[in-house]
């Protein structure tokens, strides 16, 4: 059944929202893209004219869809060669989804997506949709086809599960360009002091390179070690240069998943996102994404943006 251009419109209307419901669930800006288009092609092929609420059937569509994803995703992760890390997504993109409480934004950054990780696929669906989408138990218990009560104990029970090793409190764009200034104006500077000065001493530092590209496979863990990684991840090398295609790779300053985080990009491409978790005792965790199938949106979102100002070059 074709679509009429009041229908297309609808869909359209609520793509954003269903881009944001699904990176929550799926914590893939790819994987996304992709549950959205598959509600699309449901939507095209349903007969619209039974749908008698279009933004809870596609809501419940998605969701079953991200459901049989989060399925098949824990048995793909478990064989994930070294560290698996959220797909990181830029300040501004419509995918983060709505950002007017700090539940919502809490539930966006990349140690809470983390943390979702240790939840049944239907605990994930019930806090994403109540906590961050403001659904009632009652809109949750239709979508996924059960009790209220049953929704309200499995909401429970997520809260419970996320209630220790919460993300980092927030700050603002100002402290998080100080941040990356200051941890980049370390990391080059060559030394390790100034870098154990900026870390907590319990910092964690993880990379994800998905076994496509070089990265290390276990955190490194302690102010010291993290500080001494560092020194030597930012050491120019003609390998690194040769990584990246033989030039010079650019960085800047941007806010990832609502931290603050150094992009390093290689031409027109980013080629690694460094995010940084900043808390009163300094940067607690340090999470490095350089797999290549992980930074597509992001590149090209960022080319989108126009011309960037460089902080400074290396490799």
């Amino acid at each position: 059944m074709s679509l009429s251009t009041h229908q297309a419109e609808l869909f359209e209307s609520s793509r954003g929202r269903l881009e944001a419901i699904a990176y929550r669930l799926l914590g893939s800006a790819g994987d996304a893209e992709d549950a959205v288009q598959d509600t699309y092609l449901r939507w095209h092929a349903a007969d619209r004219r039974l749908i008698e609420t279009p933004e809870a059937w596609l809501t419940k569509v998605l969701t079953n869809l991200c459901l049989n994803q989060l399925t098949s995703a824990r048995v793909r992760r478990e064989s994930y060669v070294g560290h698996w890390l959220p797909e990181p997504v830029l300040a501004g993109d419509p995918m983060l989804g709505p950002a007017d409480t700090a539940e919502q934004r809490e539930s966006v950054s990349l140690a809470m997506l983390l943390l979702m990780e240790r939840l049944s696929p239907n605990e994930r669906v019930v806090y994403v949709l109540r906590e961050a989408f403001g659904y009632a138990h009652r809109e949750v218990a239709e979508i996924l086809e059960l009790t209220e009560s049953n929704c309200q104990q499995i909401y429970r029970r997520a809260k419970q599960h996320l209630a220790t090793d919460r993300p980092r409190t927030e700050i603002d764009a100002a402290a998080a360009r100080k941040v990356v200034e200051e941890f980049l104006a370390a990391a080059l500077s060559g030394d390790t002091e100034p870098l154990i000065r900026l870390l907590a001493d319990d910092a964690v530092s993880v990379a994800d390179g998905g076994a496509r590209v070089q990265a290390l496979r276990i955190p490194v863990i302690g102010a010291l070690r993290i500080a001494r990684y560092l020194r030597g991840l930012f050491r120019p090398t003609p390998a690194k240069r040769a990584s990246i295609g033989g030039t010079a790779a650019a960085l800047h300053i941007a806010v990832v998943n609502g931290a603050p985080a150094l992009l390093i990009a290689a031409g027109e491409r980013i080629v690694g996102v460094i995010c940084l978790d900043a808390t009163p005792d300094g940067v607690g965790a340090i999470r490095i994404q350089v797999n290549p199938d992980k930074l597509e949106r992001i590149t090209r979102r960022w080319a989108a943006e126009g011309t960037h100002q460089a902080l400074a070059e290396i490799w």
